[in-house]
């Protein structure tokens, strides 16, 4: 195998194991050590990749995270049909795809700004950058909505966009205090009540 090829898979598996260990056991509590005994890899393979754990970690954002919010609820946003059905789809439907460890972790994009997102203007723009790109596409669909005529003019694209999103995260937060789904099964009752209010 060419050291490249090699470089580029050690930091891939740098990258992955990391996410895993800052998803199951938070940022803060993660060490490098912690990361270099999962990934058997020693430290010096580590900074040949990494400056400092905080570099991992907004590449963990940029990278891992970023994706996991582009793919499940931002993509979807911009497939065809009516404006209305597809957030609720898109929302509901993300919820429901959702394994039992992810329901009891929580969003770890949320579970990043909670625990370090007041430390650092690094990590602050790295993470807004998601909850922008997220927006943006509500704002999108919301704006094709009325032109087809399928949403309410006089609604506020950004209003329902970040009570939409804010919506999203808090009952995924909520989720990590129950042992079951029925907080969900009621915020999925709330989001069709809310979507109706968008109608004409």
């Amino acid at each position: 195998m060419e050291q490249k090829q090699k470089s580029e898979l050690t930091k891939t598996l740098i990258l992955n194991e990391s996410f895993k260990l800052f998803y199951k056991n938070g940022f803060k509590t993660t060490s490098v050590d912690k990361i270099m005994k999962t990934t058997n890899l020693t430290k010096g393979a580590f900074y040949h990749h990494y400056k400092s754990k905080k570099e991992l970690g907004i590449e963990v954002i940029s990278a891992i995270v970023q994706k996991r919010v582009y793919d499940g609820m931002i993509r979807p946003l911009y497939q065809d049909g009516d404006a209305l059905h597809l957030l609720e789809s898109t929302f509901s439907g993300r919820l429901k795809s959702f394994s039992l460890y992810d329901k009891q972790h929580g969003c770890p994009m949320n579970n990043f700004i909670n625990e370090i997102a007041d430390e650092e203007e690094a990590y602050q723009i790295a993470l807004k950058r998601i909850i922008e790109e997220w927006k943006s596409a509500l704002i999108h669909l919301l704006e094709r909505g009325k032109q087809e005529n399928s949403i309410n003019k006089d609604i506020s694209n950004t209003a329902v966009a970040i009570y939409l999103i804010s919506a999203f995260e808090g009952v995924r937060g909520i989720r990590k205090l129950y042992n079951d789904d029925l907080i969900l099964d009621h915020y999925m009752c709330g989001l069709t009540l809310y979507l109706n209010q968008l109608k004409p």
